[in-house]
């Protein structure tokens, strides 16, 4: 009973450390404000040429402008308010060389803001690797699988009656 008493103000003093804490932190963070500065993030922030990528930007006038979106790497693009921040998509062109591109924004009001993206050719081979001629994986292995797999049941069966005729039936 003494070790639950414990327990309990322990628990107590736990949350009463957070509570504090948490209140603490509400009171030196300040008032919130929003929009004070200009952000731009494109997803994936590597990408290959073809890919389509996303753009969410933030502006300091509230979101409720549209602004635009402009890289070497796919052009000239609007970004739309969608719930409260800027939304808008590309396509890498197909030709675009690898390299790292800058993203600048532009807000309505001239704030700007600027990421990167980089560019990679990931180029896939057209074949597998030179590793033989498959000697070992010839066809039929599949059929002596199987009856090998329906022996051993058969034997296992065989030795079940067996054992059980040899010891006489089982009590129930």
């Amino acid at each position: 009973m003494r070790g639950l008493t414990f327990l309990r103000r322990a628990l107590r003093a736990v949350a009463t450390a957070i509570a504090l804490s948490g209140a603490l932190a509400l009171l030196t963070a300040g008032p919130a404000r929003a929009g004070q500065n200009a952000s731009v993030e494109v997803t994936p922030s590597t990408a290959e040429p073809g890919t389509r990528v996303n753009i969410r930007a933030d502006c300091p006038d509230g979101n409720n402008r549209q602004a635009t979106v402009q890289s070497d790497a796919f052009g000239r693009v609007m970004v739309r308010p969608d719930n409260g921040v800027l939304t808008g998509s590309a396509t890498i062109p197909g030709n675009k060389p690898p390299g790292d591109y800058q993203v600048n924004l532009t807000c309505s009001n001239n704030n700007t803001a600027s990421t990167t993206i980089t560019v990679v050719n990931m180029s896939k081979p057209s074949q597998g690797p030179a590793t033989g001629g498959g000697g070992t994986a010839g066809g039929g292995t599949g059929t002596l699988v199987l009856a090998g797999g329906i022996g051993i049941v058969v034997l296992g069966l065989g030795f079940g009656l067996y054992g059980r005729r040899r010891n006489g039936p089982l009590p129930r």
